[in-house]
């Protein structure tokens, strides 16, 4: 179970950095907009470039910060329900939610848009509005996005299992995150 752990806490290091660089992505968007909004009320004009890098930029922080918020506990959970079950239980529902739900569909995900994003880069395709983006580059963003969260959704699964078997120790009955070094101890 130690090299599993020692991959685990690899992938949380790898989505901890994404997130902590992709964060600054959210200051860039506020920036780019505020600037965008203060040009067209004062000049009367707008740029669609500018507009298209506000979506990208949040398409960055939604697609590569999914792993990240997985990492941190922060995803959606049904809690009325698990609340009330025993912490086994609820660590076996994780396991097969991951194995069942999250895996299936981060990899339909993954395989179905990287044809899309192929596409889009070796035909350089470029948006539709006048002075718009190349494509691609946001294309991109789904499946490295979705790679992220499968990565981080083994990470969880190999974090879950080592605390059945004891081989880790359970960050607790809220599923407060807590950092693990390489050899899977909480830190």
């Amino acid at each position: 179970m130690k090299p599993l752990l020692s991959l685990s806490a690899l992938i949380d290091r790898i989505n901890e950095g994404v997130g902590q660089a992709v964060k600054w992505l959210i200051l860039v968007m506020v920036i780019i907009s505020s600037g965008n909004a203060a040009v067209r009320y004062i000049f009367n004009t707008s740029s669609n470039a500018w507009l298209e890098w506000q979506w990208y930029l949040f398409a960055a922080v939604f697609l590569l910060c999914s792993g990240y918020t997985l990492l941190r506990n922060e995803h959606i959970r049904i809690d009325v329900v698990c609340g009330r079950l025993s912490r086994n239980k609820q660590i076996w529902i994780d396991i097969l939610g991951t194995v069942f739900f999250l895996f299936p569909m981060v990899i339909l995900i993954m395989t179905l848009s990287w044809p899309m994003f192929m596409k889009s880069f070796l035909h350089n395709e470029m948006s539709g509005d006048a002075g718009g983006l190349l494509r691609w580059p946001v294309k991109l963003m789904i499946p490295v996005g979705f790679f992220l969260l499968l990565l981080q959704g083994t990470s969880e699964l190999i974090k879950k299992i080592a605390i059945l078997t004891g081989d880790r120790p359970d960050p607790g009955e809220h599923g407060h995150h807590h950092h693990t070094s390489a050899d899977g101890e909480a830190v």
